[in-house]
């Protein structure tokens, strides 16, 4: 790959996911102060899945066929970046609105996640060996995850509105880099696509194997409590006095580690033990937050947060691979 191709596609990862991070943990360590309760919290985090589902319409009907994939990922950002500005400046207001706050997050949402698609076929499409390549530019992204925690702890944003403005900056300064990627036009229609394709219906024929559908039965389930953790961990931490951001990011930090030595065990365990290891260990996770979360624990709350690396690797990434 170009040096030059490989710089930029490093910064574009390395924005994508500082961007997320930068809020998307901390949010209820601000929010809970100014009037967001356990219902609006709820929708905090199910505007993001929701624009999840509704996205792929965009991306299948529009972006993948009539414009390059660059432009799009900057306007998305642009537009990203002051949906978030319109957000904090309602955050302001003399009364908040948790519904109307969640509205425009939910328009936010709508913007970032068809991004996360499009960064991918941004990377795939301009590398000359994405088996190879893909992993070490997409780590990058973890590492702006990371980046975005230790800032937050380190400047003191973990509770405060700052954190919703370095989203915005961040997502406009990724609006700007978007445009200076390589040229990544449309791919070519070899023929008439069909409403199924867009909306991945021809997937579920998959469904009829039966380790699959098992497979797709665990994911779905394990997701349920995954968006409590979102929504609960990082006021759990600042419960025991650790710092928020920083604390959080360790579960990234482990995410590599164990991304790293993940060979090693599948060479050993296998796709089935790895699924299984995964899941025993988000029951550990939810174990160790159970009980160390009203003495406030701290080991117990920080071994919940660094085993991230083996509940995210070990199933969803291997799942991913399967």
């Amino acid at each position: 790959m170009n040096p030059i191709v490989r710089i930029q596609l490093s910064a574009m990862m390395f924005l994508q996911f500082f961007v997320w991070g930068a809020w998307y943990v901390t949010a209820p360590n601000y929010l809970g102060t100014i009037g967001f309760g356990a219902a609006d919290f709820g929708w905090t985090y199910s505007v993001g899945p929701l624009a999840g589902i509704i996205s792929p319409f965009f991306v299948g009907m529009i972006a993948d066929r009539f414009f390059a994939a660059q432009r799009v990922m900057g306007v998305m950002h642009f537009g990203g970046g002051i949906l978030m500005l319109a957000a904090t400046y309602l955050m302001q207001s003399e009364d908040p609105s948790p519904s109307t706050i969640n509205l425009v997050l939910f328009g936010y949402m709508l913007t970032y996640y068809p991004t996360l698609a499009l960064s991918n076929t941004l990377a795939m499409k301009n590398m000359t060996n994405p088996d190879k390549e893909f992993p070490l530019i997409r780590v990058f992204g973890t590492i702006g995850w990371i980046a975005a925690g230790l800032l937050l702890s380190a400047l003191a944003w973990d509770t405060s509105i700052s954190m919703f403005y370095l989203t915005s900056v961040a997502a406009l300064a990724l609006g700007v880099v978007s445009f200076m990627l390589p040229h990544t036009p449309p791919a070519e229609s070899s023929g008439k696509i069909t409403m199924g394709q867009i909306l991945g219906l021809d997937a579920l024929v998959l469904l009829k194997n039966r380790s699959y559908l098992i497979f797709m039965i665990s994911s779905f389930l394990i997701c349920i409590p995954l968006a409590f953790y979102y929504q609960i961990a990082s006021r759990v931490v600042e419960i025991t006095g650790l710092p928020i951001g920083q604390t959080m990011s360790y579960g990234q930090m482990s995410e590599i580690f164990f991304m790293v030595i993940m060979p090693f065990f599948f060479a050993r365990l296998g796709v089935k033990w790895m699924l299984a290891v995964g899941m025993l260990a988000w029951v550990v996770r939810y174990g160790l937050f159970a009980i160390g979360a009203p003495s406030e624990v701290r080991w117990m709350i920080l071994t919940g947060v660094i085993i991230h690396g083996i509940c995210y690797d070990f199933f969803f990434v291997t799942g991913q691979i399967y």
